[in-house]
């Protein structure tokens, strides 16, 4: 495919909120691309998409709130019309743009960091002029060096009172820059000796109508800082009462309270600078990294390090959270797949499961297995999620906590069964030690068919064996539940290590590997049927291929091979030197997606067992180690119209890395991709659903399939093979687009007729037959109903109709047309 995108989960760099009435509006980055947000409906109403690579900052545009600026490490700057999801301008500047600031008193310019050219590690504030022109995409290379040795962290940069001064922070060293004065003062904090101090900048924030300066320090201090414009006699004051880093301060719109967050999870709001009078918002559940006031002083927002956000009022009390995917320390239960939901189920928070629905790019729910509080202290060794599994049906959930001990750890296996009535898993089965050593795999047989009496479920362990769990009726009458899990066959092989297990698509096989050696078990008396073997190596994953591939066996070693095998001939059909470190069968489809980590690179195969070559390659498909994927069904089939990728066409593919990034594959275009944010700006697609847009809808669709049963052709104009280009013409508002003299060349080539391949004579009688079309459309009904007739007959005869030509048609015309009348004379 065509791309590679972080569509949902990134984390955002950077929140902002403004106020519109009546709704309010909350705009964030995620990844390389930003969200509209509706604080009221809690829905998304925008994803504003177009820059390449990571979004580091967003700005309203201060002479029109009806606009936003965002910038990318791709090197460009884009103003949007965000209520509408419409790019106005492209501003590209080249070099990596790590923050962005906009004044209202500069009309024409934004402030962006940049890092400084042959010097690694060191950064610049500059000023970018916007360029003016007719066109979308402009040039912004002009730039004007403001400030030196500046951080790259937006938080690291304030500007002050009516935009007089600018406040740059690093590591010991404080900056003030007045703009009008051009005069730069510098102030540096000394190394603490005491034991614990750290006098080194976190943040800064400026008062918006005095000219003080509020600073974050690495110990939880907070300074306050007047009189700056003269080096000698500036003073500051401290506010104490975080016990670690100060991660981030904001004011109010008024400055009368001063808002602060660190790693203790509470909002501190301090009222006139007294450390005296201070309110707090504790147990906001995670490290604050963020905060943001909204430009009516009403709400305020908070980033965690979990990658959500708070919604809080002024009055400070919890409004509503925004919980995107969790990024937890360490994805040990792989991408799983919830079958009732089609969500993605991963280590959420420490000891729960988050289930993060992908088509609403939102948190479902977290399910607690643990069931016991973490403690946040370095060095302690704690009980966490490590493997995952779900049945066919997705009404049983297996998990396996471990603690953290190397050897000898702490093992559970739990077994919850999906209560309809709470609509949530309830624990059913607590096993305390299911194996002597760490479990290494875990999986279900899928017999759908047969229903929950057929559950088997299979562990691996470094004890050297396998274990088959089953259900079995509870005897016990005070017993909660009627059934409960117990352990039903214990399997071994000379001794090796169990790794890895999967069943075959019809459950009546299993598969263990045993270090080198793959093992293969009859699923009804667990009878070992055949091993096989690829040296060297250990074998790192395995699957059975699925529908007609569903007589092979893959696996792959740590020595970098891939293998098939026939389970039918038992013999090796092929072998590929290849370093694969994931392993993913579709299971729509025979098709299975292997991932490879070589010369710092990942690479993705698609292959069909019963071929020894791949159907698709995708080489450097990132930068970053992937780690995990997982092939998650759509809910329709999507349209594709290239056979080299029908392989997505039932699944989508999600790839994690080793940066806890989440990637798709995308099948789309830039432009084509770009163009789905437009199209809700269509009024048709904006009005809402009502009984006579259903009926209308409704006979459409039967009037066209009428047409189809009927043999009617089905015609598409030119304007429906519009390209998206042209569409989102259309559907823009008249108040952000070019000029007409830029639009007119490519609207009329929308409508011309594309050239084909056809002679002087076919035209010439194309032109007569449309002119004669208007005055015979009866007859030709009449002779196309006879000719339809004559055709059904001769089929059922077996014979063939030959097709006339165009010159033999027109001749047939011209003798219909012809006046006979003459003849009654005689």
């Amino acid at each position: 495919p065509r791309g590679l995108r972080l569509p949902r989960g990134g984390r955002a760099p950077w929140a902002g909120v403004t106020a519109f009435p009546p709704c309010r509006y909350l705009l964030y980055a995620s990844g390389d691309f930003v969200k509209v947000h509706s604080v009221n409906t809690e829905e998304t109403l925008r994803l504003l998409g177009g820059h390449a690579d990571l979004v580091t900052g967003i700005q309203l545009n201060p002479h029109n709130h009806m606009q936003l600026y965002s910038s990318s490490l791709d090197g460009t700057i884009k103003l949007w019309d965000f209520m509408d999801g419409i790019p106005i301008k492209t501003f590209t500047v080249g070099s990596k743009l790590l923050a962005l600031y906009t004044l209202a008193s500069a009309e024409d310019s934004v402030f962006v960091v940049i890092p400084k050219k042959g010097e690694r590690d060191t950064f610049q504030l500059v000023s970018v002029k916007l360029t003016k022109g007719a066109g979308q995409d402009l040039e912004g290379k002009e730039l004007s060096v403001v400030l030196d040795g500046v951080g790259a962290s937006t938080k690291q940069i304030a500007f002050g009172r009516e935009d007089s001064y600018v406040v740059s922070v690093k590591d010991l060293d404080l900056q003030v820059y007045f703009f009008k004065r051009k005069l730069l003062n510098r102030f540096s904090l000394s190394t603490p000796k005491t034991k614990g101090g750290d006098n080194r900048f976190s943040c800064v924030v400026c008062h918006p109508a005095e000219d003080c300066i509020a600073t974050g320090h690495a110990d939880g201090k907070i300074r306050l800082w007047r009189n700056f414009h003269d080096r000698k006699a500036y003073t500051y004051s401290a506010l104490h009462w975080h016990h670690d880093i100060v991660m981030d301060l904001a004011y109010s719109v008024e400055g009368t309270r001063l808002l602060s967050g660190g790693v203790e999870s509470v909002l501190v709001q301090w009222h006139n600078e007294s450390s005296c009078q201070k309110d707090f918002l504790p147990r906001l559940g995670s490290p604050i990294e963020c905060i943001s006031m909204s430009s009516d002083g009403v709400l305020c927002c908070t980033l965690h390090t979990d990658n959500r956000i708070s919604i809080i009022n002024s009055n400070l009390r919890f409004s509503r959270s925004i919980q995107g995917l969790i990024k937890s320390r360490d994805v040990k239960t792989g991408l799983v797949v919830d079958p009732r939901t089609k969500a993605l189920v991963l280590n959420g928070e420490p000891g729960h499961l988050q289930f993060y629905s992908l088509q609403s790019d939102q948190q479902l729910f977290s399910l607690d297995i643990v069931q016991r509080q973490y403690i946040h202290q370095a060095g302690l060794k704690q009980s966490d999620l490590v493997k995952v599994a779900f049945s066919a049906r997705g009404t049983w959930l297996a998990t396996v906590e471990e603690s953290e001990e190397v050897t000898d750890p702490e093992l559970q296996l739990k077994l919850w069964f999906y209560s309809e009535e709470t609509q949530s898993f309830v624990l059913n089965t607590r096993i305390n030690t299911p194996h002597d050593n760490h479990i290494t795999d875990m999986c279900f047989r899928d017999m759908d068919e047969l229903g929950d009496d057929s559950l088997i479920l299979v562990t691996t362990g470094r004890d050297c064996v396998f274990k088959v769990w089953v259900m079995v009726e509870d005897s016990d009458p005070e017993a909660h539940q009627s059934v409960s899990w117990s352990c039903d066959f214990v399997g071994s092989y000379h001794n090796y290590q169990a790794t890895n297990c999967c069943f075959s698509e019809d459950g009546s096989l299993l598969a263990v590997s045993f270090e080198e050696t793959v093992t293969v078990w009859d699923s009804l008396t667990w009878d070992l049927k055949c091993t096989f073997c690829h040296p060297p190596g250990n074998i790192r994953n395995i699957c059975f291929g699925r529908l007609t591939c569903s007589k092979y066996l893959i696996g792959a070693t740590d020595y970098g091979f891939l293998c098939c095998w026939n389970l039918l001939t038992c013999a090796l059909v092929w072998s590929a030197h290849l370093n694969v470190v994931v392993l993913q069968p579709d299971p729509l489809s025979e098709h299975i997606a292997a991932v490879s980590w070589l010369s710092k690179e990942s690479s993705l195969f698609v292959f069909k067992p019963s071929e020894p070559w791949p159907i698709y390659i995708q080489r450097n498909l990132c930068k970053e180690k992937i780690l995990l994927a997982a092939f998650v069904p759509r809910d329709e089939p999507e349209m594709i119209s290239s056979e080299k990728y029908l392989w997505l066409r039932k699944s989508q593919l999600f790839f994690l890395t080793d940066t806890q990034e989440l990637m798709t594959l995308s099948t789309k275009s830039l432009e084509e991709r770009l163009t789905p944010s437009s199209k809700q700006l269509a009024v048709e697609e904006s009005l809402p659903v009502t009984p006579f847009s259903v009926l209308l809808g409704k006979h459409r669709r039967q009037q066209a399939q009428e047409d189809i049963d009927l043999g009617k052709p089905v015609v598409h104009t030119k304007q429906e093979q519009a390209s998206p280009a042209v569409k989102e013409l259309l559907h823009t508002p008249a108040h952000v687009l070019p000029s007409a003299s830029f639009l007119c060349t490519i609207f009329i080539n929308s409508l011309l007729i594309s050239k084909e391949n056809k002679s002087a004579e076919e035209v010439a009688d194309e032109v007569e037959m449309e002119s004669e079309k208007a005055e015979d459309e009866t007859d030709e009904e009449d002779v196309t109903a006879m000719e339809q007739e004559d055709t059904s007959h001769m089929e059922l005869l077996g014979e063939m109709t030959c097709k006339l030509s165009k010159s033999q048609e027109k001749e047939l015309r011209k003798i219909r047309k012809m006046d006979y009348s003459w003849i009654s004379a005689f």
